[in-house]
């Protein structure tokens, strides 16, 4: 099978809705990074976010086995730092091997309403 995906992603209009309302973990906002890893080699991911505001964060370094997906939240990034919540970001994923990006966000900012919306990443 012909490898699909690329190795450098881009996702520009991130924001990690906060805060949220409902209870926990269900009803938290997120965004997140959705990444397939068909190929049969590990993939050593690192991600760098951009802020309008504040200097750049990362790389931020997750493994995602051959064959595998993995679901990274983004709230949950803190090492070399906390992502920023509620700031506007861009973030530039790269990879070793093609991957598949997809972005979701979980926005629970209004009481009583889940709004949960998704989009690809775009492969540069």
């Amino acid at each position: 099978m012909a490898e699909i995906g690329a190795r450098t992603w881009v996702v520009s209009g991130g924001r990690v809705p906060f805060p949220s309302h409902g209870p926990e973990p269900g009803f938290t906002g997120f965004d997140q990074l959705c990444v397939l890893n068909a190929t049969d080699r590990e993939a050593e991911l690192a991600l760098d976010f951009y802020y309008e505001d504040a200097d750049p964060a990362g790389p931020y370094r997750l493994l995602v086995g051959g064959r595998r997906i993995r679901h990274i939240r983004v709230n949950d990034l803190i090492d070399p730092e906390a992502v920023l919540l509620d700031r506007p970001y861009g973030c530039v994923l790269r990879s070793p091997v093609p991957v598949v990006v997809q972005f979701l966000r979980q926005d629970t900012r209004l009481p009583g309403t889940v709004a949960l919306t998704g989009t690809m990443a775009y492969p540069a």
